[in-house]
């Protein structure tokens, strides 16, 4: 029941900015946790932002500083901005989200940062 669908990936230079967005059916992002996974091509999937029900949040060291996540609690949405882009940031983005552990997934959005 629960489904999650990114959009907003796609191109940008080093040093640029992408918003991505993810809008949840049958979850209420009142209710959990959300965030953001992303996985680069030959490494492993990792953890780059989160934000709990009351508004704390999490950042994995090498995005910190550049991104942020945030929520809106009307439209059910989320949204993870990205600045000052590297090239290691390429990856697939999965949207998550759970009622206490991030467990429920979007199909990705890629994105691709140029030198």
């Amino acid at each position: 029941q629960v489904q999650l669908a990114e959009s907003g990936g796609g191109l940008a230079q080093a040093g640029g900015s992408l918003r991505l967005s993810c809008v949840a059916t049958g979850f209420t992002w009142n209710a959990g946790v959300v965030g953001w996974y992303r996985q680069a091509p030959g490494k492993e999937r990792e953890l780059v932002a989160r934000i709990n029900a009351d508004g704390t949040t999490y950042y994995s060291d090498s995005v910190k500083g550049r991104f942020t996540i945030s929520r809106d609690r009307v439209k059910d949405t989320q949204t993870l901005q990205m600045n000052s882009l590297k090239p290691e940031d390429t990856g697939i983005y999965y949207c998550a989200a759970g009622r206490i552990v991030l467990d429920h997934w979007g199909k990705g959005s890629t994105v691709t940062v140029s030198s």
